[in-house]
């Protein structure tokens, strides 16, 4: 399990996903489609790979497509005078923009209306917590990620989903690690997962082999590696734009706490030991991790890159929306790690130049991993990998607002049901959404071709999600009450540091745990101490 995307994949597609823990000979990984995936084969060529970025056309013809569920549950016009308010994303017209097209059929067909809050990425953490701290929660249904579950389930603001749309969206298909406890809280189930986060590493692959300007016959699977990479390809043109030539896209700017998963993918290589479920907080005591040497090697990493000047200019302004849309799939930069809208986007996106000379892999190694127990370094065998399970994929929830209204609630949780169908899901895991594979039901190789994808690419792209998603050795995000205040934080000290105002990376790091330290006290060191070891399966 430790060793690379590329290694495993000389095995085969099947063979790389059944490494994965994905498949069994009757599972839909194995079987081709028969007629009861009809629905499934004919969304996917809507708008067909290859043929630009859907529309709302498009999003409007699959939602009408997958009404199947709302139509066994929900008479014709049931919710007739039934308005819900619905709050979610608007980033890179992705999300909400989605959710509208796949609802306006939903709309037609019940009665119901949905009136939309869009929030881009920086604002959304801001948002929700002054709803929650106001009391002023002022929508019905809510796009959110499960680290979010600790303050919104444990305040009593969500309504437990319905045993319908437990067997309506069929739960049992999701991949192991998003089953309960995530999208549960004390027993109850809340969420309808859309989205399966982990961040990948993507690269161009006509920046390696034989006579490549990197100099390396293969991408690199270290992260001393890929600054190698980055630092030598600096001066060089780029065989795809003719442009200059870089490295790796770290983003150097904050983005509403969500920025901060990009230090993650560095840190969690040399923080995350296989001994230890914990790599951000003690757990018995919640003391910071983020201060000790693995995470001071980590913010260093990025400092020498900015001493170096490798990156794209004004890269201190580049924030992580602009490192994968602007920036990778626009041709600028060899290296990223970023959730799956990449792969997606690669081959799907008009935005997209790269499509053809993209690779992924599970994120970067590190040839050393610090053991906190011990407080010492160790060199094992083989590189030490973490994968990144960053934020827990997106979900659909319904708010307690809705729960003494029965009409109103069956229509929220109707809607939610409908995003978070099993057809829809794969539509939005093939094309530009928002969201990556969550489904087992996801990984049958065949469909992706069938609908316009290259196999060796897909195989490629699906094998390092899987990979990632059943790495032993994953490092998985914490659903605790102020997740993204110790987030939101910590990019505000990262970004002085990176400025250069704080003298040194300890320094920097020294400052996100005394402010991490700051919230824990301010929430309740107690209280956190047994959530976040229950998040830890301890």
């Amino acid at each position: 399990m430790q060793a690379s995307r590329r290694s495993i994949l000389k095995g085969g597609a099947v063979a790389a996903l059944g490494s994965a823990g994905l498949m069994n000979p009757m599972s839909p990984l194995m079987r081709g489609a028969s007629a009861q995936d009809s629905v499934r084969a004919e969304i996917l060529k809507i708008p067909g790979v290859g043929m630009g970025s859907p529309t709302d056309a498009d999003w409007q013809k699959v939602g009408e497509l997958c009404l199947a569920g709302t139509k066994e549950t929900v008479k014709e016009g049931e919710f007739a005078g039934v308005e819900l308010t619905f709050m979610g994303l608007n980033n890179q017209n992705l999300h909400n923009f989605l959710f509208r097209g796949f609802l306006k059929p939903w709309e037609a067909y019940t009665g119901a209306k949905i009136n939309w809050i869009d929030l881009a990425q920086a604002d959304y953490n801001p948002r929700l917590q002054q709803s929650i701290a106001t009391g002023t929660v002022d929508f019905d249904i809510i796009e959110m990620g499960a680290p979010f579950e600790g303050d919104t389930a444990s305040k009593g603001l969500l309504d437990e989903m319905p045993d319908w749309v437990k067997k309506l969206i069929d739960m049992d298909d999701y991949v192991n690690y998003l089953k309960a406890p995530v999208g549960t809280w004390d027993g109850k189930t809340y969420r309808v997962t859309v989205d399966g986060d982990c961040h990948t590493f993507a690269y161009r692959t006509d920046y390696f082999g034989e006579g490549s300007i990197s100099g390396m016959a293969d991408a690199p699977t270290t992260w001393d590696q890929v600054d190698e990479v980055t630092k030598k390809v600096k001066g060089e043109t780029d065989p795809l734009t003719g442009l200059d030539a870089y490295g790796f896209l770290d983003p150097l700017k904050g983005w509403g706490g969500f920025g901060f998963y990009f230090l993650e993918d560095r840190a969690s290589a040399y923080a995350k030991h296989p001994d230890n479920a914990a790599w951000l907080f003690d757990p018995e005591t919640m003391k910071p991790m983020v201060n000790n040497p693995a995470w001071v090697r980590a913010i260093q990493d990025v400092m020498d890159l900015i001493a170096a000047d490798v990156y794209p200019p004004d890269q201190i302004n580049a924030d992580p929306g602009t490192t994968a849309f602007q920036q990778f799939l626009a041709g600028t930069g060899s290296m990223i790690c970023w959730w799956g809208d990449v792969g997606s986007n690669a081959r799907t996106s008009d935005s997209s130049v790269v499509g053809d000379v993209v690779g992924f892999s599970i994120n970067p190694g590190a040839k050393q991993v610090y053991n906190a127990k011990t407080s010492e370094w160790e060199t094992p065998a083989e590189p030490n990998f973490a994968p990144n399970m960053a934020y827990l994929g997106w979900g659909v929830y319904v708010t307690s607002r809705v729960s003494g209204d029965e009409k109103k609630r069956k229509a929220a949780w109707s809607a939610a049901a409908h995003l978070g169908g099993k057809d829809l899901s794969l539509w939005c895991s093939a094309y530009p959404s928002g969201f990556q594979p969550y489904r087992n039901s996801h990984f049958n190789i065949e469909e992706w071709v069938e609908a316009g994808y290259d196999s060796e690419f897909i195989s490629d792209y699906l094998g390092s999600e899987a990979e990632s998603y059943n790495h032993p050795n994953a490092a998985i995000e914490p659903r605790i009450p102020g997740i993204f205040q110790y987030y939101s934080v910590a990019e505000d000290e990262l970004a002085k540091g990176f400025a250069g105002q704080y003298g040194s990376a300890q320094e920097t790091a020294d400052a996100i745990a005394a402010a991490w330290e700051k919230i824990t006290d301010q929430i309740g060191r107690e209280n956190q101490i047994k959530l976040y070891k229950a998040s830890l399966g301890m």
